[in-house]
């Protein structure tokens, strides 16, 4: 059999076995005592919808596996070079197994874990919508005061992107989306804003992303 249509007569019987998507996903937070936990591992600001290429087997596998326990991750949030232990680590997880012992074996109890050639096809789909890295050498100011803000902001949670990923109308909404990401990230563990903490320089930030945009 073709691999494409391998896949998707697995993803057929991946979403006949059971329920996917984010409402199963809120269903099963609801239920669980360790509801709350899962619910936060990743903010809530990236929508099935966003994905890119959403019909294929890929991404509706994706949806089906990885948002049974959290919300639905952007491919862009690694490189393609760290999605692969990623999942690696996540399927793990899903057995059952990891880093929490008992605890992480209750927490996964009925989720379901993607077979191999599932699990290959999840790895493709990331890679191939995964993060493109900036190239430092192609930007020489990323190390200037024009570059800081964009620097020091973006690097906190994955690569630095290249600037190219995006036209120049598209970053300000990106950009929007990821501070909304930092500020969801910091209710969840607990703290306050502090007055004279360090701001992200939101205009600084797409005044370079700007400049540097896809034409």
């Amino acid at each position: 059999m073709p691999g494409r249509a391998l896949l998707l007569l697995l993803l057929l019987l991946s979403c006949a076995a059971f329920a996917s998507g984010p409402e199963a996903a809120k269903k099963r937070w609801a239920e669980s005592p360790h509801g709350p936990m899962l619910e936060r591992l990743l903010p809530p600001t990236f929508s099935e919808s966003q994905l890119p290429e959403p019909k294929s087997p890929g991404a509706q596998l994706t949806v089906a596996y990885c948002v049974q326990c959290h919300n639905v991750p952007n491919p862009a949030m690694h490189d393609a070079a760290k999605w692969p232990r990623i999942v690696d680590r996540m399927v793990l997880r899903m057995r059952g197994r990891g880093n929490m012992g008992t605890l992480m074996k209750e927490m996964m109890a009925g989720v379901k874990a993607p077979g191999e050639d599932e699990k290959k096809a999840i790895v493709a789909y990331l890679q191939r919508n995964g993060q493109t890295p900036i190239d430092p050498a192609l930007y020489p100011d990323l190390q200037s005061p024009a570059g800081e803000a964009f620097r020091l902001a973006c690097n906190q949670c994955h690569v630095l992107p290249d600037p190219k990923r995006h036209t120049a109308e598209e970053w300000p909404g990106v950009v929007a989306r990821m501070q909304k990401n930092m500020e969801w990230m910091n209710r969840v563990v607990g703290t306050q804003p502090i007055a004279d903490e360090p701001q992200l320089r939101i205009e600084e930030i797409n005044a370079y992303l700007r400049r540097h945009a896809k034409r």
